[in-house]
């Protein structure tokens, strides 16, 4: 599944035929997407500062665009329960739905952050973290500011947790990709290789590597048992603003604004890093059920032979726009 600055939400199926029609919302671009925790849903922000709510199965908007932001929404997560989602916004504040109603839940919280570019829920769901200008916050279930993390040198623009809680991880226009103990904000490693800045990041879903995706074109992969980056990073050819894993571990994909979405075999990657592969195996294709915050084209490419790329005919999608801003 797919999000784009063309206003579209659009599902594919593993070789790339689309899945009924586009997801067409009227309130221009889409800043961000977020599925709910059952897959039934999703959740998105767009420019004109609304939320929408899609029930996917039947490809139709479940009632009226949520209202309160006065800025394009640029962040969003879902509860672990489901029962809430957290958005952050080129206005400043965060705020919490309930999605059964589309109602805000409590008063809006005001952030230092300027645009708020990331908002997480912890796996306990019993606070959520939030990155833009300045500090990481992390702020209680019913909104209390409880700790800020200090330490990046720019605007973070992309959060997560491990599975535990224990641990925060964080991506920044300052290059870099940290990892924090969650209980005090100690910062316990500095990623450093990206020479432009972080958009996405994303933890494999055993959490031995995290990929990050950056303004310098590239993709990378990190051994977080190592800290060092694994391999030559996967290129694109121009920025590339969001990456995730496949559930099963298998598969990368990452997009930007030159209007397609990369897929690439994770597998095959690791397996040349362990000296395992010398050669350029062959790749298989695997499903595409994926969500990006953003994209502009999908497509299986046949890419460049040093890369573990897959290998198949573009997918031509409606004209979109040629640029995004973040």
């Amino acid at each position: 599944m797919s999000a784009s600055d063309d206003g579209s939400i659009r599902q594919w199926k593993r070789d790339g035929e689309p899945v009924g029609k586009p997801l067409e919302s009227d309130g221009g671009g889409i800043g961000t997407m977020a599925v709910s925790p059952d897959e039934t849903m999703a959740v998105c922000g767009n420019v004109d500062g609304r939320l929408r709510l899609w029930n996917i199965k039947e490809g139709s908007m479940i009632g009226d665009p949520w209202e309160g932001h006065d800025g394009t929404v640029r962040s969003l997560d879902w509860s672990p329960n489901a029962l809430e989602i957290a958005s952050g916004s080129h206005d400043g504040t965060i705020r919490r739905w309930n999605p059964d109603t589309g109602r805000q839940i409590a008063p809006p919280i005001k952030t230092n952050h300027g645009y708020v570019y990331a908002v997480k829920y912890s796996p306990q769901g019993d606070k959520f973290i939030s990155g833009g200008d300045g500090p990481i916050c992390v702020w209680s279930r019913d909104g209390k500011l409880l700790k800020e993390i200090n330490g990046h040198d720019g605007v973070v623009t992309s959060l997560r947790w491990s599975k535990d809680g224990a641990h925060i991880f964080s991506g920044s226009a300052d290059d870099t990709i940290r990892k924090w103990r969650a209980i005090d904000g100690k910062e316990l490693v500095v990623l450093r290789g990206h020479t432009n800045g972080v958009r996405s990041i994303c933890l494999t879903p055993k959490e031995r590597y995290i990929v990050s995706a950056s303004d310098d074109f590239s993709v990378r992969i990190w051994d977080l048992k190592t800290n060092q980056a694994v391999g030559d990073p996967l290129l694109h050819d121009d920025e590339v603003f969001a990456v995730v894993v496949s559930p099963d571990g298998k598969y990368i994909a990452s997009a930007g604004p030159d209007k397609k979405i990369y897929v690439w075999s994770l597998e095959a990657v690791l397996e040349r890093y362990r000296g395992a592969d010398g050669s350029n195996a062959t790749l298989k294709a695997s499903h595409l059920s994926f969500s990006f915050e953003f994209t502009l084209h999908l497509a299986f490419y046949q890419g460049r032979p040093a890369q573990p790329r897959i290998v198949r005919q573009p997918i031509v999608s409606n004209p979109i726009l040629d640029r995004m801003s973040r």
